[in-house]
């Protein structure tokens, strides 16, 4: 039985992809700032490497090799450009994607050992189509995106595939404070009309993207980007 690892794990998408990849079977541990009360849930920051490698440790211990990875842990941010302080810039590059770079790093020698590996990072619709007063934001999912189509190229001959999934307006707990504090250029509702399906995305449609690319058929997909928008963005 596989392992996957799910940062991020503790609510929203993270949550709703450690629940899909159980219910497909997979063993699963999940990695968050405020883990859930689920068994094999570690408090791990991922912005520490040493934190991250003593998680996977013990993730490994309990449940064996991790090659399975989703880099769902992130954080959001808005502030006017000319506003925006180089701390707070760098605190959600250091989450969204130095969290990135120590997931994978600390889970690779599973993979490479294995022969075999799955890496699924959750990215942003924003990084396709741009987003005001959100540039750290952007930047950062940006360059997931292109960290995983570099590392889809470097890592296929180890039987490693790299995807990212970029959601547009799910249903979360991060979703809803930003409309609590009217940030996000209307309510929920309102965009709902803009988007073709007529629906806010929930964190379950997420999940199913994340266990096709997990699963063997998709073993001839790698360094793709596949967005869950509802049609926002095509």
């Amino acid at each position: 039985m596989k392992t996957a690892v799910v940062t991020g794990g503790g609510s929203g998408i993270g949550r709703a992809v450690a629940e899909r990849l159980r219910a497909d079977g997979y063993q699963v541990a999940t990695l968050d700032l405020n883990p859930s009360d689920e068994k094999f849930a570690y408090a791990a920051d991922v912005t520490d490497r040493a934190q991250v490698d003593a998680a996977l440790a013990a993730v490994r211990e309990s449940l064996g090799p991790v090659t399975i990875l989703v880099n769902a842990a992130g954080m959001d941010g808005f502030k006017r450009f000319q506003d925006l302080s180089f701390e707070a810039w760098q605190r959600l590059i250091n989450v969204n994607l130095h969290g990135v770079f120590h997931c994978i790093q600390s889970s690779l020698p599973d993979m490479f050992e294995a022969g075999w590996g799955r890496i699924v990072n959750i990215s942003s619709s924003s990084a396709q189509s741009g987003q005001p007063f959100m540039s750290h934001y952007v930047a950062s999912k940006s360059a997931v995106n292109g960290l995983t189509k570099s590392l889809a190229l470097e890592l296929g001959p180890s039987g490693i595939t790299v995807n990212a999934v970029p959601p547009g307006f799910i249903d979360t707990p991060m979703l809803r404070k930003a409309e609590d504090r009217e940030l996000i250029g209307g309510t929920v509702e309102d965009h709902i009309l803009r988007t073709p399906v007529r629906r806010v995305g929930r964190p379950e449609d997420i999940a199913a993207a994340c266990a096709f690319l997990i699963s063997e058929d998709a073993g001839y997909i790698t360094g793709q980007i596949l967005g869950v928008n509802g049609g926002r963005n095509t």
